[in-house]
C-alpha cells in the first residue's frame, strides 16, 4: 500500500504538483547582496515547483539589499524579509527556520542562482523516498572565465555522472524536525554547515540525493579574493576541529618538501627538482579528476596549467595563514565579526 501511495505522488509531481500539496519554506540568509539578489529572486520566481513561502533573513546589510528585495517582490505575499541585525549565515538560517510555517525547509544562499527545476527535483526525491528526512541537491560554479574554470578544477569536488559533487546546505531540502534535533546552526561565518551536517549524520538521519537539483554559485574572480576566502575558511575549520581533514594533510606534504630542500642544500641540487615535480603532480591529479567536465585540454594548455598551479599555491598559503590566526585567537569565537 505504501509503495502504491508513493507512486501516485510521483505521478502527481510529474504533472506539476500544486504547491499546497507539498508546501516548502525556502530560507535564505543575505548580507550586502545588492549586486546579486535580483538574479536569485528571478530564479526563485521561475521555479517549476514554487515554494509556499520565501524567508530572507538579512544579517545587517549596509547596502541596498533590503530595499531591492522589497521592491522586487511587491505583490507577492510569499516573500518575507526578517531584519535580524548582525547575524552570520548560521544564525540567519536559524531565525528563518524558526519562523517557517511548513514542515519541509529548503535552504540556499545569496550569491546563487537556481536551476528552474531545482526545487522540483528536491521535492520529487523526497516523495520517492518517504523515509528520508534530508535531500541533498547538487551544485556547480558559474563558468564565465578561464579563471573560474581553473578554480573549479583546483578546489571544487569533481562532478561524476548521476551523483552530487558533495553534500551542501545551500542546495538541500529537509524536515524542520531535523533542524530542531541538530540544535540548529552555530552562529559562525564559515564551517557552520559542516558542523550541522555532522550532527545530522550522527543522529542517523536518513538522507537521499537529487543530482539534477542544481544551484550555481559564483567563485571568487582573483587570486587575492580566493586567498581571502580560504584564509577565512581555514580559520573557521580549525576552530571547528576539522584540521585533521584538511590542514594536517597539507602540512605533511610541505614537511616532506622542506626535507627535500634541506637535502638539496646538503647533498645535491637534484633534490630541488622534486619540488616542482610534486606541484605538477598535484595539479595533474586535479585535472584528471575533472576530465569528465573539462576533458584533457587544461593538461596541455600551459596557461590553464600554470593558473591552476597559482591558485593551488594561493590556497596553500591561505590554509597556513588561517591556521595561524585560528591558533593565535584560540577560544575567541565569541568575537567573530562579519568578514
Amino acid at each position: 500500500m505504501e509503495e502504491r501511495n508513493s507512486q501516485c505522488s510521483i505521478i502527481s509531481i510529474n504533472n506539476n504538483l500544486p504547491v499546497n500539496s507539498f508546501p516548502v519554506s525556502l530560507i535564505i540568509p543575505v548580507f550586502n547582496e545588492g549586486k546579486t539578489i535580483k538574479d536569485l529572486l528571478e530564479t526563485i520566481k521561475k521555479q517549476r515547483h514554487q515554494p509556499a513561502e520565501i524567508i530572507l533573513v538579512d544579517g545587517g546589510s549596509t547596502d541596498n539589499t533590503i530595499h531591492l528585495i522589497k521592491e522586487l517582490t511587491i505583490g507577492d505575499d510569499r516573500f518575507k524579509v526578517i531584519e535580524a541585525g548582525r547575524a552570520m549565515p548560521g544564525k540567519g538560517r536559524n531565525i528563518g527556520t524558526e519562523a517557517a510555517r511548513y514542515e519541509w525547509i529548503a535552504y540556499t544562499d545569496a550569491g546563487i542562482v537556481l536551476d528552474k527545476d531545482w526545487l522540483y527535483y528536491l521535492v520529487e526525491k523526497a516523495i520517492e523516498n518517504p523515509a528520508a528526512s534530508i535531500i541533498y541537491g547538487n551544485f556547480s560554479p558559474q563558468l564565465n572565465s578561464l579563471f573560474e574554470q581553473c578554480a573549479t578544477i583546483t578546489f571544487v569536488p569533481a562532478l561524476q555522472p548521476g551523483k552530487i559533487r558533495d553534500r551542501a546546505i545551500p542546495s538541500c531540502l529537509l524536515r524542520k524536525e531535523v533542524w530542531k534535533k541538530a540544535g540548529g546552526f552555530p552562529d559562525w561565518r564559515a564551517a557552520e554547515d559542516l558542523i550541522f551536517m555532522e550532527k545530522v549524520e550522527e543522529q542517523g538521519t536518513i538522507t537521499a540525493t537529487a543530482p539534477k537539483a542544481i544551484v550555481y554559485w559564483q567563485l571568487r574572480q582573483t587570486l587575492a579574493a580566493t586567498y581571502k576566502k580560504f584564509d577565512l575558511y581555514s580559520k573557521y575549520n580549525v576552530w571547528a576541529g576539522k584540521a585533521a581533514f584538511w590542514h594536517y594533510g597539507i602540512a605533511k606534504q610541505y614537511a616532506v618538501m622542506i626535507i627535500l630542500v634541506i637535502l638539496g642544500f646538503l647533498h645535491s641540487w637534484y633534490w630541488f627538482l622534486l619540488v616542482p615535480v610534486w606541484i605538477m603532480a598535484r595539479v595533474t591529479k586535479r585535472i584528471l579528476m575533472h576530465r569528465n567536465e573539462f576533458g584533457w585540454k587544461p593538461l596541455v594548455n600551459p596557461i590553464s596549467f600554470f593558473l591552476i598551479v597559482a591558485i593551488t599555491l594561493t590556497i596553500d598559503i591561505a590554509t597556513f595563514s588561517g591556521w595561524l590566526k585560528a591558533v593565535v585567537t584560540k577560544g575567541s569565537t565569541s568575537r567573530i565579526s562579519l568578514e
